[in-house]
C-alpha cells in the first residue's frame, strides 16, 4: 500500500496540512493500514477518521500532520500524548522526535492500550501507559510539548503544570459532542499562558478525572 500512502502525503501536501520536511518524511515511514481494524485496511488512505473498537476512532490523516506542524516538534524532545487510541499519531511523532527524543503516551480503555502497546514495540523513544490521560504523567515531566486527542470541556489543568516553560499544549477543547474549537496554549510562565483558537473540530470525549 506504499503507493497509497504516497498519494496521501502529495494530496495532504497539495492541500496544505503538511508544511515541513519532517511532517512528510514520518508520515511517509509510518503504514496507517498497520493500526486501523483489518476490515478497515483497505480505507486506511482515505483521509478521514475510522473506527478502532471501544467507540473511539483514529484520526484522519489531515488532522494528525495539521497537529504535528502546529506543534513545531523537534528532534530529541520529551512529548507527552493523551489518548493513544491505536498508536498511529504516536508513531508519526516518534518519528519526527526520532530515538533521541521520548514520548509518553496515556491510554485510558486497556483493550486498546495492550493492542497499541504492541503496534507500537519498535519505537524504543515510545512509553505506552495504561493510565487516566487527563492527570497526566507526573513522573516524566516536565514536557516540551503536550497533545491531546479527545476533546474536555476545558484543558486539564495538570496538563497545564507539567507542560515546560516555553512549551505547547494543543488540545480539542468544548462542550459540544460533535464540534470543538483546536486550542493552542503555549506557556510564558508557571502562571501565563497564551490561548490561540485554530478552529473548529470533532474528537470523542476526553473521559477522566479532569475531562468529561
Amino acid at each position: 500500500m506504499l503507493e497509497e500512502r504516497k498519494r496521501m502525503v502529495e494530496d495532504l501536501m497539495a492541500r496544505g496540512y503538511i508544511k515541513t520536511e519532517k511532517v512528510k518524511k514520518a508520515m511517509e515511514r509510518v503504514p496507517r493500514e498497520k493500526f486501523v481494524p483489518p476490515e478497515y485496511k483497505m480505507s486506511a488512505y482515505l483521509d478521514q477518521p475510522l473506527p478502532i473498537g471501544e467507540g473511539q476512532t483514529i484520526s484522519a490523516p489531515h488532522m494528525v500532520a495539521m497537529m504535528c506542524e502546529v506543534l513545531d516538534l523537534k528532534r530529541g524532545m520529551k512529548v507527552l500524548e493523551v489518548g493513544t487510541g491505536c498508536g498511529y499519531h504516536a508513531a508519526v511523532v516518534a518519528e519526527i522526535i526520532g530515538k533521541e527524543g521520548k514520548l509518553y503516551t496515556i491510554e485510558r480503555i486497556e483493550s486498546l492500550y495492550k493492542r497499541a502497546k504492541e503496534k507500537l514495540k519498535d519505537y524504543s523513544q515510545v512509553k505506552v501507559i495504561h493510565a487516566d490521560g487527563t492527570e497526566g504523567w507526573e513522573e516524566a515531566a516536565p514536557y516540551d510539548r503536550i497533545y491531546v486527542t479527545a476533546a474536555a470541556p476545558k484543558v486539564p489543568e495538570p496538563l497545564k503544570r507539567q507542560l515546560k516553560v516555553g512549551g505547547k499544549l494543543l488540545a480539542p477543547v468544548g462542550r459540544d459532542r460533535f464540534y470543538q474549537d483546536l486550542l493552542l496554549v503555549e506557556k510564558l510562565s508557571e502562571d501565563n499562558f497564551k490561548i490561540k483558537n485554530l478552529g473548529g473540530v470533532a474528537f470523542v470525549p476526553l473521559i477522566g478525572k479532569y475531562g468529561w
